[in-house]
């Protein structure tokens, strides 16, 4: 018998944790839009540069020669700021001298935790849907998804929707093989901020289960209604939960891919020990240019949000115009639009037809969610979402592009 039975040839290579794992969504539509000249609402990134300060230190810094590895953990400055920054802004207190990791973007510290912290078949409590690289990240790490479903609700008083979840159904999901919970909030791509209330639940069941959580906050000062706090500061969770951010939503340079990981230092040394293997370090001018905009003034974070909110409302008041079902964010900067008022059921052709017929690009929500119903309507089928981190005109070109389209 042969010694490779039962494993895959040349044909099909990919392994198996990767079933199902293609060319993201994001890659894909920003592609459709590229071929068909639309204007792309769909990835999230915004169309401009951040402030010229934090730019200017990072040409500073290659010109300087910071330009080789840097320190495993990070450029000390850098550091020392993100330690700054969670004080100043969360009155959280994390020392730069193993309590921080420097990680090239969100995205690498969220796979370096799953690798560091789960056994395979370990499982991770999320809430669906889900940013893409979750389940995938979860996948490779040999660990079992466990989602639990935000369903939006209408508020009567004010017609404005928000999700929430089933406690129930949360309590049921936790259980003997619970490994970590992975919470994002501001939540992409629903852009529900969770409540204090809802924290105090997720802090219970983590101190009881005796789990691990890894909080997403990338979207931490992209906070329109709503407050954010940090899941860490929760009595009894502090030593069991790692806090991830980055520079990328907060400062505009998403292309630096310069995120951080912070918590207790057993934690961080786990996240660590895989993180050197993936990129080893990362990002060395760009790290201290993070820093200045971590120490930027206030106004600098207040004037952002307020930017973000009026281009938020912009998008979200035409969108409902236009005949959309409107599901405004607390936070982040994407927006979630029902089509079904129009007529249309499956956002996934919806989006792929929407460059040529209205030229405009946005991305079916329905691929973030891991839950499927068979028999059922899948969670999402009618909902997509657009990003709104784009330039006022782009904004209202697009609205009108959307009005003209579905004037009928």
């Amino acid at each position: 018998m042969s010694e490779n039975r039962g494993r895959k040839g040349l044909s099909e290579p990919l392994t198996t944790r990767l079933d199902g794992f293609g060319t993201t969504i994001f890659a894909e539509m920003s592609a459709l839009a590229v071929e068909t000249g639309a204007l792309n609402l769909g990835q999230g990134f915004p169309d401009s540069d951040g402030p010229a300060e934090v730019s200017e230190a990072a040409i500073r810094a290659i010109r300087d020669g910071v330009n080789q590895y840097p320190p495993g953990p990070g450029h000390p400055d850098l550091l020392l700021a993100i330690s700054e920054h969670q004080q100043r802004f969360w009155n959280h207190q994390v020392d730069p001298n193993g309590e921080i990791l420097v990680t090239a973007g969100a995205t690498e510290a969220l796979a370096a935790s799953f690798l560091a912290l789960c056994e395979p078949g370990d499982e991770v409590v999320v809430f669906d849907p889900t940013y893409d690289s979750y389940a995938a990240g979860i996948s490779i790490a040999g660990a079992v998804i466990r989602p639990v479903t935000l369903r939006p609700e209408t508020d009567p008083s004010t017609n404005q929707v928000t999700y929430h979840f089933d406690e129930a159904e949360l309590r049921a999901v936790f259980g003997p093989k619970t490994r970590m919970l992975l919470l994002n909030t501001p939540h992409n791509p629903t852009g529900k901020v969770f409540s204090p209330t809802e924290l105090d639940l997720l802090a219970e069941l983590c101190c009881h289960h005796d789990v691990i959580a890894v909080c997403d906050e990338v979207y931490e000062h992209l906070v329109f209604e709503g407050q954010h706090q940090l899941l860490a500061k929760k009595p009894g969770m502090t030593e069991r939960t790692l806090t991830i951010s980055s520079g990328g939503k907060t400062f505009s340079f998403t292309g630096w891919k310069v995120g951080w990981v912070s918590g207790p230092q057993v934690l961080v040394s786990a996240v660590r020990t895989a993180k050197q293997f993936l990129t080893f370090v990362n990002a060395a001018p760009f790290q201290p240019a993070i820093a200045v905009g971590l120490r930027l003034p206030d106004q600098y974070f207040r004037t952002f949000v307020e930017d973000l909110r009026a281009k938020r409302d912009l998008l979200c008041n035409a969108l409902g115009d236009i005949g959309f079902g409107v599901h405004r964010p607390q936070g982040t900067y994407f927006a979630t639009a029902d089509i079904g008022p129009l007529g249309f059921t499956n956002g996934i052709k919806f989006c792929l037809d929407l460059p040529r017929t209205a030229g405009v690009v946005a991305v079916p929500s329905g691929v973030f969610y891991q839950q499927k119903y068979i028999g059922k309507i899948e969670p999402g089928a009618s909902l997509i979402r657009f990003c709104f981190a784009k330039d006022k005109t782009i904004l209202t070109k697009s609205a009108n592009r959307l009005k003209k389209a579905f004037a009928q």
